[in-house]
């Protein structure tokens, strides 16, 4: 069977790249990959680190484009690879246009369509906007639906869609678990990044930021400023924010931010030092779908910056809680935690709720008819990661 993975940003690439490693070693498959190529140097960030050499780079970006323009021109040069490639499956990862797109160009020419993460919903068509309509497009368009968790199998059969559905646990688990244990093991690894981030200082509890959704731009970010602005006034706290290559995250954000005390404004960072950023945190603040996911595997509490999530499981297993963009509820909330003797009395995390580290395991087995044991977490006192 010729499988043929597509995907163009970093998180799709992070989440993507223990089932390319998994499709490369398994005998009975060729595994081809393809990028599209959206944020380059983020995405070859992650490529270099788990060694992936896509045999086709489609390079589609260009300046101020915009979401029609791009999913116009994926679309036809999508077209022309499935022409040449004639793969007998094509795997997409996620909601992001990339996803939307090669799905919708395999679908055309008859391509089965297995979609990784599959089943995610806020049922809000605007929130995140564009991406609650892309994977539910994705999703139309599969025949094997790649679920990470019981609640969004049953999103999928409460939609009667046609698609195979298999609970497999995230892939993101699998990455953050091999980044983890490169960590733990590597000790001039951890020498490296220790003097990269030299200036944040032990006696001061860490916040780490990320932003970069679109629902956001303008008041939502002018928000988050605010707030973080008023955070940063605290002597015991720093707070890190790597900032998203887009214009619309990077502007406003250097403006409102590039003077205030205790702030470390910082270029988006490789995967490994991103992950030794939430290791070293005490807490995080995010608007991010992945940090949600990635956070519980490492015993760290989250505050998300929106008014509705897709991935509900952590706000149950109390590891996550929504506080929108209103600077004086994210001021409330992040002084809460930091005022508090014990964070896990606050949030207590009783399970990880998005994986076991074997999803990319699971999804070769689903592809190749081996049987196996579909993911279901298990009770744990200490989430699974944070406790090796």
């Amino acid at each position: 069977m010729k499988v043929l993975s597509i995907f163009g940003t970093r998180p799709e690439a992070i989440k993507m790249a223990p089932l390319v490693k998994a499709l490369e070693a398994e005998p009975d498959l060729t595994s081809i990959v393809c990028v599209t190529g959206q944020h380059r140097a983020m995405l070859d960030q992650v490529l270099r680190l788990f060694d992936i050499r896509p045999e086709h780079d489609l390079d589609v970006m260009v300046p101020n484009q915009t979401l029609n323009g791009l999913s116009a021109r994926m679309l036809g040069t999508l077209d022309d690879l499935l022409t040449a490639v004639k793969p007998d499956r094509v795997l997409v990862h996620g909601d992001t246009t990339t996803a939307m797109a090669a799905s919708l160009a395999a679908f055309h020419r008859r391509i089965p369509v297995g979609h990784v993460e599959a089943g995610l919903r806020t049922y809000d068509i605007n929130q995140p906007w564009p991406e609650e309509l892309n994977r539910r497009i994705v999703d139309v368009a599969s025949d094997l639906l790649f679920a990470p968790t019981a609640r969004a199998r049953a999103n999928l059969e409460s939609e009667r869609l046609g698609g195979r559905v298999v609970v497999t646990g995230n892939t993101v688990i699998d990455a953050l678990r091999l980044t983890v244990e490169r960590l733990g093991s590597d000790l001039e690894l951890q020498a490296d990044l220790g003097a990269r981030f030299s200036q944040l200082r032990s006696d001061r509890k860490l916040l780490l930021v990320t932003g970069h959704r679109r629902e956001n731009f303008g008041a939502g970010f002018a928000n988050i400023c605010s707030a973080l602005s008023t955070l940063s006034l605290k002597d015991d706290l720093e707070i890190v924010y790597p900032i998203h290559l887009n214009p619309n995250v990077r502007g406003p954000v250097r403006e409102a931010l590039a003077d205030r005390p205790n702030i470390h404004l910082v270029e988006p960072q490789d995967y490994v030092p991103f992950v030794y950023l939430m290791q070293r945190a005490h807490l995080i603040l995010t608007d991010s779908g992945g940090v949600q996911e990635e956070a519980p595997s490492l015993g760290k509490p989250v505050l998300v910056m929106r008014d509705v999530t897709e991935r509900p499981e952590a706000v149950d297993a109390g590891a996550v809680r929504l506080v929108g963009t209103d600077p004086d509820r994210i001021v409330g909330e992040v002084a809460a935690l930091l005022e508090a003797q014990s964070v896990s009395s606050t949030f207590a995390p009783h399970r990880n709720p998005y994986g076991d580290g074997h999803a990319a395991a699971r999804i070769v087995s689903a592809l190749t008819g081996r049987s196996f044991e579909e993911f279901a977490p298990k009770n744990v006192h200490r989430s699974t990661l944070a406790a090796e």
